[in-house]
């Protein structure tokens, strides 16, 4: 049965990319419905200004269900053979933890590094109060990819976590963000993913700009 996948900005908006990706990490057929930027309620949500309601909404067999975390449950749950979460309850549960961490935390990394996936800004200096987010992002992953053994956070395939980190390391390639050499080679993974590549030559081709996330940097 389709689905239809309400999103905003592919070039800006990290959260309606995590929700794309669970929709395409579970196999689900989906229709995009792309709000515009301008729309008060989309770009407070880019900004930072106040989480959107409308951006990423997944409706699907008669039932609405908005914000990512909870998308990816319902996912998870819709499609248990798409291994969204780990088979093992232990790592289950430390794939929820670390994807509501990134769904709850990190403001400080989120408001220093926006998504921007059409730029590049090399040497950007880093707002000091946004480094302490970025070496537990770096602890996250480095414990991951040790316990699990890689090349994703836990094991062989992708997981719902791979879906919330992936626009960090988005971030971290535009940023010029210098990383260890196991935190730079699971970035590079993630770029190559395919889903991940598809989204970004995508968000490349889109025509609009929010002056807000250009003017600064």
């Amino acid at each position: 049965m389709a689905a239809t996948l309400t999103i905003s900005s592919k070039n800006y908006s990290s959260w309606s990319f995590r929700g794309w990706l669970l929709c395409k990490m579970a196999g689900l057929d989906i229709t995009e419905k792309v709000v515009d930027i301008d729309d008060p309620a989309a770009r407070a949500e880019l900004l930072l200004l106040s989480p959107s309601f409308l951006t990423p909404k997944l409706e699907h067999d008669g039932l609405t269900v908005w914000d990512t975390l909870s998308i990816a449950e319902y996912l998870a749950e819709l499609k248990p053979a798409a291994h969204l979460l780990p088979s093992d309850p232990k790592a289950r549960a430390h794939c929820r933890s670390i994807s509501g961490e990134m769904h709850s935390g990190f403001f400080n990394l989120r408001s220093a590094l926006p998504m921007n996936l059409k730029a590049r800004f090399p040497g950007f200096k880093v707002w000091t109060g946004a480094k302490p987010d970025i070496e537990h992002v770096c602890a996250i992953w480095r414990d991951c990819l040790a316990r699990y053994g890689g090349p994703y956070l836990f094991g062989k395939a992708p997981s719902m976590a791979d879906a919330m980190y992936a626009p960090v390391c988005t971030r971290f390639v535009t940023y010029d963000v210098k990383l260890d050499p196991v935190c730079a080679a699971y970035c590079d993974t993630i770029g190559a993913w395919e889903p991940v590549a598809a989204w970004t030559e995508a968000a490349k081709a889109e025509p609009d700009e929010m002056e807000e996330l250009e003017a600064e940097f």
